[in-house]
């Protein structure tokens, strides 16, 4: 049954005059609706009907409280007319894809403010291909103040309805990245559609390395439009620690190669940040030396499991969990509770994981050749199976303990010409997010199912398109 609804003024049709709607009807008469609009209002609650102007014709719109339908107001032609039904069919837009309406006017210079209507506007959230968003406009031309101040105000308040949307954001963004025109491209590309949006926004320079695994593309206005239509996703969060400290949480982490790799990178801040990335990739392939480390961790378990950890809120570890230990020569540990997709990963770092199944990716590689770990480390490159190799290793857990049985991150003077170049003293290099963390002793990862909530899409479209790396 249609909900009652208090007394409320509608446009009709007939020459775009207001009446009175009784209280015990819908805002609509079932008089004025054709036969598929009554069906239509049966599943929906009509709330408006008026004419507007869509493109180059007058429209009869109808506005519910789940979409705005338009058809082309066309004279009468005969029955089974192909061309005529074409004309006349109907378009429609849901109200969850329109993210700010405004009141259009034509402003002159001297009018900075208001200046004489013309209707409104519509901002919508269209999906593309390859997850990526676009922002588009639907004009609703009417040139009456009362008529389309009615629709303005609810269109405003069925847009407020959607709590889900954030109303004030801390932004993280980091100034040297897009080859430091980050400033530039929040100022031109985001800030405005916050704003259209009525976002409120206080803003820091800093990181954010979930953005590519979040929405599944690195794409600006992708990524501001998830926000701004509040589309939630929970994701999996680790913590990284030592003995009774935490050291900090985080989503991905890589010790050895990646480790040293970054550790190199940090000393080049000079350089720009593809000249750094190469020239430290190249300088840590140069001096590629294995960890003798012991790793311990616990494998993940089923469904159930999972659901037990999210009930309590973090994994718990009893002595029924049956830990399992390798130790040897590794040049890479890699432990990934996001695919982790990038550029030189178009299938992500680990593909085999997502944001939000209560497991983390495990993946190591034995001491091998300097050949056959650069063969490695292309695969991520292309979409072939980079774990194909008879040295990498790959496990699915809840925790794991990294435990390096010497310090052989360390430099010695004979070897290279500042001694200690890729860490400190007495400390081992781990790259966590795309930070350099670095400790002395054991690093305890644990799973966190589902711990936080972020702005993102869905990100089951992997795009395969091969991304060749220019430093290998």
């Amino acid at each position: 049954m249609p909900r009652r609804r208090r007394r409320s003024r509608v446009s009709a049709l007939e020459g775009g005059r207001e009446e009175e709607a009784p209280p015990e009807a819908a805002a609509v008469p079932s008089a004025l609706l054709t036969s598929s609009q009554q069906t239509e209002a049966a599943a929906e609650q009509i709330l408006l009907r008026g004419i507007f102007e869509i493109g180059r014709g007058s429209c009869d719109v109808v506005l519910s409280d789940q979409a705005l339908r338009w058809r082309p107001i066309q004279p009468e032609r005969p029955t089974g007319d192909s061309k005529y039904d074409m004309l006349c069919k109907e378009e429609f837009i849901e109200l969850k894809d329109v993210f700010s309406v405004k009141l259009k006017r034509r402003c002159s210079v001297k009018q900075q403010r208001s200046g004489t209507l013309l209707g409104i506007t519509l901002f919508i959230c269209l999906k593309k291909e390859q997850n990526k968003l676009k922002d588009s406009t639907l004009d609703l031309i009417n040139l009456s103040e009362d008529h389309c101040d009615i629709w303005f105000r609810q269109l405003k308040k069925i847009l407020t309805g959607f709590s889900n949307r954030p109303k004030s954001l801390k932004i993280l963004l980091n100034p040297q990245s897009h080859k430091k025109e980050a400033i530039q491209v929040y100022d031109e590309k985001v800030e405005p559609l916050l704003k259209l949006a009525g976002i409120k926004t206080d803003v820091i320079r800093s990181t954010n390395v979930l953005a590519h695994s979040l929405h599944g593309i690195s794409h600006v206005v992708t990524a501001t439009l998830h926000i701004i239509m509040g589309h939630i996703q929970l994701v999996d969060v680790c913590t990284f620690s030592t003995t009774n400290k935490l050291l900090r949480f985080g989503f991905s982490a890589m010790f050895g190669f990646g480790g040293r790799t970054l550790a190199l990178a940090e000393k080049c801040r000079w350089m720009s940040p593809s000249h750094r990335r190469d020239f430290a990739v190249m300088k840590a392939l140069a001096k590629l030396k294995p960890e003798d480390c012991e790793i311990s961790f616990l494998p993940f378990k089923s469904s159930e499991d999972v659901q037990e950890r999210r009930a309590q809120g973090s994994p718990k570890s009893d002595c029924n969990d049956q830990w399992q230990m390798i130790q040897g020569q590794f040049l890479n540990v890699s432990i990934m509770a996001i695919p982790c997709l990038c550029s030189v990963a178009p299938r992500g770092l680990a593909p085999n994981t997502r944001l939000n199944n209560g497991s983390m990716a495990l993946i190591i590689a034995r001491n091998t050749s300097r050949p056959e770990f650069i063969k490695h480390l292309k695969r991520y490159a292309s979409v072939k199976n980079q774990f194909n190799f008879p040295f990498v290793e790959t496990y699915t857990v809840a925790e794991v303990i990294v435990h390096p049985r010497n310090n052989s991150s360390r430099y010695s003077p004979e070897e290279e010409e500042e001694p200690h170049e890729t860490a400190s003293e007495n400390s081992f290099p781990w790259n966590v997010d795309g930070d350099l963390m670095e400790v002395t002793s054991e690093v305890h990862v644990r799973l966190h199912p589902r711990l936080i909530s972020l702005y993102g899409g869905s990100t089951e479209e992997i795009n395969d398109s091969k991304v060749t790396c220019n430093c290998l």
